[in-house]
């Protein structure tokens, strides 16, 4: 199965990325995730069920670690892995 997930943190800081937004950017880009997205409104990754899901664990656990107040995030399911 193939997932695709839409995730912020917050609070927001448009004149400097605070350290929660940095380490999301980190963990996504070090997942082994295809399409990763990265922008300062939104992110976007998708990649194998098993890969998403180990992202999601590590984004929440480590991005609450460093001082995300609120992670909103969203996963579809696209398909099969093999589609």
């Amino acid at each position: 199965m193939r997932l695709r997930v839409e995730f912020t943190t917050e609070p927001f800081d448009l004149d400097e990325a605070p350290a929660h937004a940095l380490v999301a950017r980190e963990v996504i880009e070090a997942a082994e995730l295809d399409a990763v997205d990265v922008g300062p409104f939104g992110n976007t990754a998708e990649g194998g069920a098993d890969e998403v899901l180990a992202a999601v664990d590590a984004l929440l656990r480590r991005t609450l670690a460093s001082g995300a107040t609120r992670i909103s995030l969203q996963v579809n399911v696209l398909g099969e892995a093999d589609a």
